[in-house]
């Protein structure tokens, strides 16, 4: 059974998510802490993580940086911070995506379940990309530079492969957005830059002058055309 952990420090607010959770199917685990997070992740190992930022102990924003060291594990911001520079922090520290409160419970698990499932390997086996000295295995849901392999969350990795797939053509933010989401949500455009940033931190030789995903100032992004 899938699981999911709840890193929630008020008590109404958890019970409402693990309620929703559990009668969407999943399993579901609970902490109030920062601490109590990573340590429940170490040893539960979850399949999604829904975390508050305004913990008692620490920054949420801390437990992503503690669990992105060595996982992609996705993770769903839920905070009453709304402010646009905590998502785009947020998001660039490797969150798969944002919601602040108040929230609806039926759209934050409609929200799981397109993280989920973008992280299914539900590709045909012999599907792979091949893109100058890039190697991106779609069913392994695995990306490589020169035989090196990477390492994307699975919002990263579908961004990836939705702009990787039409080399040249240039896709809008609402476009991008529309292609990981698979919900209808508030558009966020801010949200596609925040994870094109880490994409190309971690796919560019050098980021600041990118080779593989363009620019194209006032439309969106474009993958890289060159053979």
């Amino acid at each position: 059974m899938t699981s999911v952990l709840i890193v929630e420090d008020e008590p109404s607010l958890a019970k409402l998510v693990r309620d929703y959770c559990t009668q969407a199917g999943y399993q579901t685990s609970q902490t109030s802490t920062a601490g109590g997070a990573l340590q429940r992740f170490s040893v539960d190992a979850p399949d999604l993580i829904v975390l508050d930022l305004g913990l008692p102990d620490r920054d949420g924003l801390d437990v992503i940086r503690e669990i992105r060291r060595s996982s992609n594990t996705p993770i769903i911001i839920l905070t009453a911070r709304g402010d646009e520079m905590d998502r785009v922090i947020g998001l660039e520290l490797g969150a798969d995506d944002y919601m602040v409160k108040p929230f609806s419970p039926r759209e934050l698990v409609a929200r799981i379940r397109a993280v989920l499932r973008r992280g299914a390997d539900d590709t045909p086996q012999s599907d792979t990309l091949q893109i100058d000295d890039l190697e991106i295995n779609l069913p392994r849901r695995r990306v490589s530079r020169g035989g090196v392999p990477l390492d994307f969350t699975a919002t990263e990795f579908d961004l990836i492969v939705t702009l990787a797939r039409e080399p040249g053509r240039v896709l809008t933010r609402a476009q991008l957005l529309d292609a990981i989401h698979g919900v209808i949500v508030e558009a966020y455009e801010r949200a596609i830059d925040a994870h094109i940033k880490n994409i190309r931190r971690k796919l560019e030789p050098d980021s600041a002058h990118p080779r593989y995903i363009l620019t194209v100032h006032g439309v969106g992004y474009k993958f890289t055309d060159a053979s």
